[in-house]
């Protein structure tokens, strides 16, 4: 694959912030729970559904049928202008995401590449741009929290100039 190179780098928290939250064990969220046999690690991202429309929070489960083999031509983003997603891997498994700052247009300049470390997930902001779901493997499942109802929650967007997503 010719032309520009998107390389992921390890999410974290901090470089994750312009596009959303990522969702995992922070010690400063934990918080015991029934007698002190759990620990529960609460806010771990902010959920934002517009209600127009019969607009309502959902859970689903996404399973990966075909694997994404990198590098990988990136040519298209998404963004969801009506609501926040959250993907959550149900086992322990890394996961890449592309993502760029809500607007109302992104170029291929302007995404970011990241990585997880197998055991966290991650929220996008309302009207971030991104790319579709990338699993490293097929069969990876991801609890999903997304915007169910009416109105036009996926608007995509074809880049100018397509780019090769990698791994570092």
């Amino acid at each position: 694959m010719n032309g520009r190179k998107l390389v992921a780098v390890p999410i974290t928290p901090e470089r994750f912030a312009p596009f959303g939250q990522v969702i995992g064990t922070l010690p400063e969220r934990r918080q015991a729970m029934n007698a002190a046999r759990f620990e529960r690690f609460d806010h771990l991202a902010s959920i934002d559904i517009e209600a127009a429309d019969d607009g309502r929070p959902t859970l689903s489960i996404a399973r990966a049928r075909i694997a994404t083999a990198l590098p990988y031509r990136v040519d298209m983003v998404e963004r969801h202008p009506l609501g926040s997603q959250a993907f959550i891997p149900l086992a322990a498994f890394r996961f890449v995401v592309v993502v760029g700052r809500p607007g109302e247009s992104v170029e291929a300049g302007d995404l970011q590449a990241f990585v997880t470390n197998g055991h966290q997930g991650v929220n996008y902001n309302r009207g971030t741009w991104h790319m579709p779901l990338i699993a490293l493997e097929a069969g990876n499942e991801f609890l999903v929290v997304d915007r169910a109802g009416g109105g036009n929650n996926c608007e995509e967007h074809v880049l100018a100039e397509p780019l090769t997503l990698c791994l570092e």
